[in-house]
């Protein structure tokens, strides 16, 4: 399976969160994995031009229970109480939860620990331009390297972004907000993202 096709495959469920079924669930995106060829045994990471990871995490706790990496508390504080989280341990990009509002206000967030490959950050970089038209280096959150990218171009303006964050030099943990409606246009939402990452990070530090 092709990394970048699936991150976007995957980027795209949280903004379900404004487009619900008749019993409140979100509803999936159509977008399709494609295939391509294994990483070549030669590949080195990380490539050229892609940050160096100094302090590789260890994320196997998180990839079996990816809910944990972010708090009740910590989520309270983004979206509000009475949030359920929805892990989505087999997703096609890697072991996934999803916290969506339970409304129309579109906001979410979803935390992917990517596991399609083993180039980690590198993958994203090679596909600049191409796979991802939007493609933006971000300040680093305390040393972890840190891009903001997206396969349809720049959703700043839709109040939403999508950010990997890289973990060691193999492997990234992948965050895509959506701003609810009421916020859109006072936030950055890349900057909004990487606070997201933020926390994140404490909790991959911690163990949880």
């Amino acid at each position: 399976m092709r990394r970048t096709i699936l991150l976007i495959s995957a980027s795209l469920l949280v903004l379900t969160a404004c487009t619900q079924k008749n019993d409140g669930s979100p509803s999936a995106s159509a977008n399709t994995p494609g295939q391509a060829s294994p990483p070549s045994s030669t590949d080195q990471v990380p490539g050229p031009g892609v940050p160096k990871v100094e302090t590789p995490i260890d994320v196997t706790h998180f990839q079996q229970t990816p809910c944990d990496s972010l708090t009740p508390n910590q989520i309270n504080d983004l979206l509000g109480s009475n949030i359920t989280p929805k892990p989505e341990p087999t997703s096609p990009a890697g072991p996934s939860c999803i916290w969506n509002t339970p409304n129309i206000s579109q906001a979410g967030v979803h935390v992917t620990f990517t596991n399609v490959d083993k180039l980690g950050l590198t993958s994203v970089y090679r596909a600049r331009g191409t796979t991802y038209p939007f493609f933006k280096p971000l300040e680093p959150v305390d040393g972890y390297p840190l891009v903001a990218y997206d396969g349809e171009g720049d959703q700043s303006t839709k109040g939403r972004c999508t950010v990997a964050m890289g973990t060691s030099d193999t492997q990234t943990v992948d965050i895509n907000i959506a701003q609810s409606e009421a916020n859109i246009g006072k936030k950055d939402p890349c900057a909004a993202a990487r606070e997201v990452a933020g926390k994140v990070l404490e909790n991959l530090r911690n163990g949880k």
